[in-house]
This record gives structure tokens, sequence and C-alpha cells, in this order.
């Protein structure tokens, strides 16, 4: 076995978390796969994996050995598929924000697999900042004003977001007309994963932002459990509109001071410049940024004045 397919085989390892099914999707026998990892392990002169009775994990060598072998073995497949013509092809691992990626996303996937039937998308959710390279996830989707790195960011849409309320919350607290009759109410607060801080609220006045903190009873870090504290009554909120439509159009949640709204947020797809992108990556960028364009479209011409881009 040469050197790339023993970069495979533990690849096939790490990820199946047994020597066994490794050695089963790699079709052979297992003990060719004990003796290929163990010659590994001795070339490069440490430990790769940790075996117990139950699952075989990685050690800390062993998963910054398998991130730069997801790098070697793509970069591999990428240039024989320029050569051979191939379709895109592969694994590609994509971390998202899971609500934004439900919306614009996931109801194109069929069309997507169809126009690439070879693609395999494994995709996470989570708003953490990903270390895309230590990490081996090809890209990112992400909303919000992003930090300096060294990722490209593709921006793909623009969200128009809004303070709203139930009516329920502004029975019991009055509806505000102005900044200054905030003072007195609450929020659902939305905290920093980084800082625990909560986010201030944000209006745009005469084209000045201008931030205003309230106390909040309930605060969250996750978005789905923000949605549901919004949609009980707990406090004032700001959202993307496209969260809250339906509930907009229901009367459950109202919008609040509309001629100050909070400033729109870009959403962004992230990836390495240190690599070139393979064509399994290139068709999901452009197929997404496609996808978003027609989504944010349609809810323009949907909601009139108010719209998603």
């Amino acid at each position: 076995m040469d050197r790339f397919d023993a970069m495979r085989l533990f690849v096939r390892v790490v990820e199946r978390r047994s020597f066994t099914q490794a050695a089963h999707d790699m079709e052979v026998p297992r003990s060719t796969c004990t003796t290929v990892i163990r010659d590994l392990e001795t070339r490069l002169g440490t430990r790769l994996l940790q075996r117990t009775t139950r699952v075989v994990r990685p050690t800390l060598d062993g998963e910054a050995y398998y991130h730069r072998c997801l790098g070697i073995l793509g970069d591999i497949e990428d240039a024989d598929g320029a050569f051979l013509g191939a379709r895109p092809k592969g694994l590609l691992r994509v971390e998202v924000q899971g609500t934004i990626a439900r919306h614009f996303l996931v109801p194109a996937l069929p069309a997507f697999f169809e126009r690439y039937p070879d693609i395999e998308l494994s995709m996470s959710e989570s708003d953490r900042w990903v270390d895309l390279v230590q990490e081996g996830v090809d890209c990112a989707l992400r909303w919000g004003r992003l930090r300096d790195s060294e990722l490209v960011a593709r921006q793909v849409a623009m969200l128009d977001r809004l303070t709203c309320a139930t009516p329920q919350y502004l029975a019991r607290h009055g509806t505000p007309a102005s900044l200054d009759d905030l003072d007195g109410h609450r929020v659902v607060g939305i905290r920093s994963i980084t800082t625990g801080a909560v986010t201030p609220l944000e209006f745009m006045v005469d084209g000045q932002l201008q931030a205003v903190s309230l106390p909040s009873t309930f605060s969250v870090t996750g978005t789905e459990s923000y949605l549901a504290g919004i949609r009980l009554g707990l406090g004032l909120a700001q959202v993307p509109r496209f969260h809250v439509e339906d509930d907009l159009r229901r009367g459950a949640l109202v919008e609040l001071l509309p001629r100050m709204p909070p400033p729109s947020v870009p959403v962004s797809l992230l990836y390495s410049r240190t690599r070139q992108l393979s064509p399994r990556v290139r068709v999901f960028l452009d197929w997404a940024a496609r996808e978003f364009a027609a989504r944010t479209a349609s809810t323009q011409e949907i909601d009139g004045s108010h719209h998603g881009t």
C-alpha cells in the first residue's frame, strides 16, 4: 500500500472510529489495516490513534495529521478530476447557522443532488467561529459582521431586521413610539457566546446607529430558544425579518419603530484563502449564492416595501 492509500485508510479509520469498519469500507483485511496504521505511526514517530475496546479516537497529533491528510487527498482528487473532466464528487463538509440554512438552502437540496449526484454533503450546525483548516471544514455559512481573519468572505445576502413583540407583551407594557418610550421595557436577550454579554438593541436614526441596552428576564445563546422567548411574550427583540414573516402576517407579533429599524446584516460564505478551491466547493458556493439571490428576491416581491435582501 503506497503512502496516499495509507493516508486514505487512516482518514477512514478516524471517520469511522473503527479499524473493522474502515477495513470493510476500503475492502482490505482488518489485519492489513492495523499493520498500515502501525507502520504509519512508526514512520512518523508518534501515536496517531488511541485504541480502546469500544472505539478508536485520534490523538492530538492524529487529529492534526487527519486534517493535513484531508487537504492533501482533496488536492490529489481535484488535480485528477481537472484532467479527467470528472464531475465534482466526494465529501463536502459545511458548517452553517442552522435557521438560515434551513430557510434558504435546505429546501433546494434535492435539485442540488440531482445536478451533482457524486457529492456527499456533511452539514454541521453552530454559531461558533470555526477554524476551517484545523477542523477540516470546506466552507462555513455565517451571518452578521465578521471578524478579521485569513478567510475569504463571499457575501450572498443582506438580511433586513426589525424590532418586534407580541400583542400580549405590548398590552402589559405599552407600545413604544420613540426610543425614549423604551424606558421600562425588557428584552429577550441574545448573549454573545464569547463574552456572555447581552447584545443591545440597535436603531438607525437619521443615518446614525444608536444602541439601547435594556434589562432581560430571559437570555439565550441559540436562535431557536430566542425565537421561542419572543413568541412567549417575554420581551422586545430584534430579528431578521424572514424568521417572523408568518408571525407578523398572523398578528402573533407586531413590528415596532419601523422608521428606526436595526441595520441589515450580511450573510457570507467563508472559505480558506490558503488552498485552491476544489470543484465540489466551487459548485456549492455558486449554487448557494444563486439560492440566496433567488429566495431573497422572492421575499422582496412578496413583502413589497419590506424585503429580505
